[in-house]
Parts: C-alpha cells; sequence; structure tokens
C-alpha cells in the first residue's frame, strides 16, 4: 500500500453502519444533507449532479466541494487460510436506510453501496484527482445488519403514533415559515458550535422530511443512494453561512411547464431578475449579543436589492462591528470564480447556489502573547459583553471560504444525453456574481475599507 494511503482514523463507525447526523449548518437547499463523519457530508443521489462531480473540470475544482470516493476491499480466505483482498471498488456513494434504535426512534444509518459492511477510515490520498479524499470501508465477516421488524412492521405499529407526528411537524413548518428570521441566544461558556445542534431550525426541518419520505416509501424500498461531499465548514469553530441562489433562471431544461412557471415566478419577484442573485438563507452568529440569528429563503425572496445589500451587510457584521478583513479575501475569491466560469463553454448552472463561510468566533489580541491555557479562558469570554473591551485580531484571508452547491439541474455538451445544447457562458450566473462583486465593494467602499 503506497504511503497516500496511510489510515488516520476519524470516527468510531455506528455498530450497524455508520449512524448519520443532521448537518447542523444546512441554511437554503431542500435536500436533507447529513454528517457522515466531521469532515464528510452524505446527500440523496442525484444523477445529474453526481455526473457532475464524477466529470469536474480541474479549474472548478476549487470552487466545490471535494466530491469523496468509498474503497471497499472484499476479503478472502483460501484453502490453506491465507487471506487477502481479492477485490477492491471506488465509489463515491453509500446506501442509506432508516432504522429503529433502542428507544424505537428512526435514525438513518449509511452502508457500503454493495452492502459489504465494516468500519470506515479516512485515508488521505491528496495524489488522486478529482477526489483528495477516500473513504475506505472493509467489510467483516459476521458484520450483517439484522433487524427484528421490516419497514412495513414499523410503519403499521406506528400509524396512529406517526401521523399525529406528521401533523404535529407540519404545523412546525408552517411556523417556520412565517418566522423567517430566528435569533436564539447561545450560553456564553462552552462549545458554541455543539450548541448550534439545538437551533438551526432549516437543518431540522429538512432532516424531518427526508425521514418522513422514506417511512412514507417504506412498503416499496428502504435503500436510498447518497453521495458523498466535503464539510466545508469544518474548520470552523462557528461557522456562519451565507447561501445565495445564483442566476437569472432557476428551471433546469428537463423541468415540467408547471415547475418551469413556478421557478419563473420566484425569479421575477425577488432579486434574482434584478441583479441575478437572492439570499436562499444564512446563519450569522452575532458576538455582541451571543445570539445566532438565522435568515431563511422565504425572506430572502422578499427583499429588494437595498434589502438584498443590507442582508449582506448584516451577514459580515457580528454585532459589534463590520467584519471588514473578510470583504477583500471574498471579492478576490468571487472575482477568480467569474474568470473560472467565463472559460466554461456551454455549462448552465441552473438553481445553482453559492456559499460563503466564515469563523464567527475570534480569538482577543491581548491573548496572543499568553500562554494556552489563558487562551482558553479568554475564548469562552469572547461572547460575553465583558470581553468588549479587548481588541479582536482578525482572522485574515484564510478564514474565508467560497463555494458552488447544488448541481441537480446543471447541464453541458459534454453529457450527451440533454436535449437542449448551450453555447457559450452561463451569463445568467456570471451576472449574478459581477452583481454580488459589486455589492460587496459598496459595502467595503462605504465602510472605510
Amino acid at each position: 500500500m503506497s504511503p497516500a494511503f496511510r489510515v488516520a482514523m476519524d470516527m468510531e463507525p455506528h455498530a450497524k453502519g455508520i449512524l448519520l447526523e443532521p448537518f447542523v449548518h444546512q441554511v437554503g437547499g431542500h435536500s436533507c444533507v447529513l454528517c457522515f463523519n466531521e469532515t464528510t457530508l452524505c446527500k440523496p443521489l442525484v444523477p445529474r449532479e453526481h455526473q457532475f462531480y464524477e466529470t469536474l473540470p480541474a479549474e472548478m475544482r476549487k470552487f466545490t466541494p471535494q466530491y469523496k470516493a468509498v474503497l471497499i476491499f472484499v476479503r478472502f480466505a483460501d484453502e490453506f487460510g491465507a487471506c487477502g483482498n481479492i477485490e477492491t471498488k471506488e465509489q463515491g456513494v453509500v446506501s442509506v436506510r432508516f432504522e429503529e434504535d433502542g428507544d424505537r426512534n428512526l435514525c438513518l444509518v449509511a452502508y457500503p453501496l454493495k452492502g459489504d459492511h465494516g468500519t470506515v477510515d479516512i485515508v488521505d490520498n491528496s495524489d488522486c484527482e478529482p477526489k483528495s479524499k477516500l473513504l475506505r470501508w472493509t467489510n467483516k465477516k459476521h458484520h450483517v445488519l439484522e433487524t427484528e421488524k421490516n419497514p412495513k412492521d414499523w410503519v403499521r405499529q406506528h400509524r396512529k403514533e406517526e401521523k399525529m407526528k406528521s401533523h404535529k411537524l407540519e404545523e412546525e413548518f408552517e411556523w417556520l415559515k412565517k418566522s423567517e428570521i430566528l435569533y436564539y441566544s447561545v450560553e456564553k461558556k462552552g462549545n458554541i458550535s455543539s450548541q448550534l445542534k439545538h437551533y438551526n431550525p432549516w437543518s431540522m426541518k429538512c432532516h424531518q422530511q427526508q425521514l418522513q419520505r422514506m417511512k412514507d416509501n417504506a412498503k416499496h424500498r428502504n435503500q436510498y443512494k447518497f453521495i458523498l461531499l466535503e464539510n466545508l465548514t469544518s474548520r470552523y469553530e462557528v461557522p456562519c453561512v451565507l447561501d445565495l441562489k445564483m442566476g437569472t433562471r432557476q428551471h433546469g431544461d428537463d423541468a415540467s411547464e408547471e415547475k418551469a412557471a413556478n421557478q419563473i415566478r420566484k425569479c421575477q419577484q425577488s432579486t434574482s431578475a434584478v441583479i441575478g442573485v437572492r439570499v436562499c438563507g444564512m446563519q450569522v452568529y452575532q458576538a455582541g449579543t451571543g445570539q445566532l440569528m438565522f435568515m431563511n429563503k422565504y425572506h430572502g425572496r422578499k427583499l429588494s436589492v437595498q434589502g438584498f445589500k443590507e442582508a449582506l451587510f448584516q451577514f459580515f457584521h457580528n454585532g459589534r462591528y463590520l467584519r471588514r478583513e473578510l470583504l477583500s479575501p471574498v471579492l478576490k475569491k468571487l472575482a477568480e470564480l467569474k474568470a473560472v466560469l467565463e472559460q466554461q463553454e456551454s455549462y448552465r448552472f441552473y438553481s445553482s447556489s453559492l456559499l460563503v463561510i466564515y469563523d464567527g468566533k475570534e480569538w482577543p489580541e491581548v491573548a496572543l502573547d499568553s500562554d494556552a491555557e489563558d487562551l482558553e479562558d479568554l475564548s469562552e469570554e469572547s461572547a460575553d459583553e465583558s470581553a468588549g473591551a479587548y481588541a479582536y485580531k482578525p482572522l485574515g484571508a484564510s478564514s474565508v471560504d467560497v463555494r458552488m452547491i447544488d448541481f441537480a439541474h446543471t447541464t453541458c455538451r459534454l453529457y450527451g444525453e440533454d436535449s437542449v445544447v448551450h453555447e457559450g457562458q452561463d451569463a445568467g450566473y456570471i451576472f449574478g456574481l459581477q452583481s454580488l462583486i459589486d455589492i460587496v465593494t459598496e459595502i467595503s467602499e462605504e465602510s472605510g475599507e
């Protein structure tokens, strides 16, 4: 085995697979995004998005999440007792199903696509392109899923209870639609990022909807393919995330007339038609008050161009002051992305989003000369108003990330089977990028950056 395949344990596997948890930093979209482990997410496989990641142009890789793969090693033992690997399969896809835990709660669990159950390690394989990381899944004998009841039995047994839960869930979702901007107070002691699990309403909504869909289809199937992608927020302690729906058109070429009309209406009634971009979701940590602010897509659709600019300003504001040191790095990355997309022939990124991410956690400058123990104490105080006396040290350009996501409706002449072949650049997406550059530039200039 080459040095690139040295194993680094990343997590303990679930007894019968990998137990998936909600991705608590999901602020937009409708697909359920789940945590496979600390650095890896998985989301429902859509053939076109899977194809996009498999054929991603090299120059675009730095602007998209890394597509990860699973290595499956099938073990054998010959008649003399010698063991070895007779087959190695590489996949960027896992099989996800729902199961009951010990308390009869339904949860989502991932398995290798071919049912070869076993442990999972993260393996650095940075020499491999386009997949810079691989997950290794080694099957083990007797490590097989066993269930006492099939999904049909679960649904029948809990029918009345689930009907009540479903009704309650619908009420909660309606409340979320009406509560378009939410603030939650975060405890000033402890790990802030871990507390997000209890607050993000959009992540909860998507996770519950995914479970409901799978339960509703339990009679017909209980196995779904999910692709594995990089968790872009894993390096941040308190991720601030902005999800922007890009382009002047959102419907794909394969959309029905009803779907296309609905998407056109949403664009016409929002900033998408005017500036080619609209807010699809936002999560911001307000250091001044120790609160988390969430803005959902329903509010984003209602914003005027001026309202969009104010929302962008709010995203870069921590409750005490504007994070001006982040603006130049964001502008640089947006300009680089625009230059890359101007080189892409015939691509159309319909309904794709752009994520802007930075860390809401800052270190007090006074702690720079202190030892590690003092630094940790000060970090806990940073959410407290008493910490306002400290001068905060900017984290710099490396703390900002800009990535494209969601490619379920992407099209390109390279795919071959599409009925419509487009020529030239994706003018609508590029127009949205330029509008975003112009607005961030205005905020920077007006703030004296």
